[in-house]
């Protein structure tokens, strides 16, 4: 992998309790709705975008399943390492 492609992509896994449900799936689209490029979440093979609520309850995230953040542009770095900041402290519940 490349040094843009490791600035793009960013793995992380689910650590709270509940997954990746209706409150914190809002919580990431409306970080995402601030980008100025697009910004998805990957799970496997599917990716879907970071700003839709019901795309991010598409991909059915329990705790412990491992998304990989993306976005298009550098220019958007701060909303991906929100959203992995986000992920990675249990959406704050």
């Amino acid at each position: 992998m490349n040094r843009q492609q490791s600035e793009l992509h960013r793995p992380v896994t689910i650590v709270n309790t509940l997954g990746l449900h209706a409150r914190s799936a809002a919580k990431i689209a409306e970080v995402a709705q601030n980008a100025k490029y697009k910004v998805w979440i990957a799970r496997d093979a599917e990716k879907v975008d970071a700003a839709s609520i019901i795309d991010l309850l598409t991909l059915g995230c329990i705790k412990g399943t491992k998304i990989v953040v993306c976005i298009e542009n550098p220019s958007d770095q701060p909303i991906l390492n929100q959203i992995v900041d986000l992920v990675e402290t249990g959406f704050g519940e």
